[in-house]
């Protein structure tokens, strides 16, 4: 019944907000996922990204005020997108009398985007859980059978590392991933140090 409820709830809140990504489809690309807004603004000229970044804002600012909603300021951040050519912008982002903080990173539907787009907090955080599972494996390998290993591994390390891979798999920081992938087989199927995986 619980389900049932929040699930119902979620389609409420989507068919409320259904309108916002019009109001503010002038200035930036919305993107929504259940109480997550994120809105992506992009210009080649600095003077013209500022007036759209701030138009953007205003106007979802108007829509949520609009809406009896409410941005959660301490939740909001932005992150500026760097290459290896291009500076840092100095930005002053304020919504009303509130100043907008710049962030390195962010968490997006699971995934640790940062501005230089390398992946590594994101590989960093999957490393760690996938350290994790190592040791977990280590210790249950001798006491169950095949079968149930390879579905406890299926379900702790391979939903892990396919999760988004197709973002973060060329990374040059996914060779940690991946040699911890096939220590963690090693492990499972009782191999040596430098055996193969294949």
């Amino acid at each position: 019944m619980y389900h049932k409820a929040l699930f119902l709830a979620l389609c409420l809140f989507l068919l409320y907000i259904n309108d916002l990504p019009t109001a503010i489809d002038k200035n930036a690309k919305s993107v929504l996922y259940a109480d997550d807004t994120s809105l992506i603004i992009t210009s080649p000229n600095y003077a013209e990204f500022a007036t759209k970044l701030n138009n953007a804002l205003d106007v979802a600012h108007e829509w949520f005020k609009s809406n009896l909603l409410f941005l959660n300021l301490s939740k909001t951040t932005y992150l500026q997108f760097l290459t290896k050519n291009r500076q840092k912008l100095d930005l002053n982002v304020t919504l009303g009398n509130n100043q907008i903080t710049s962030s390195a990173n962010t968490k997006f539907l699971g995934l640790t985007i940062e501005e230089t787009l390398s992946w590594k907090c994101h590989t960093n955080h999957i490393l760690s859980k996938l350290s994790s599972a190592c040791y977990a494996i280590r210790v249950i390998t001798p006491l169950i059978t095949d079968d149930t290993l390879k579905m406890i591994y299926y379900s702790y390390v391979h939903s892990i590392i396919t999760y988004s891979l197709i973002f973060w798999g060329n990374s040059p920081h996914s060779t940690h991933i991946f040699k911890t992938q096939k220590r963690i087989i090693r492990i499972m199927t009782k191999s040596r140090r430098r055996d193969s995986c294949r």
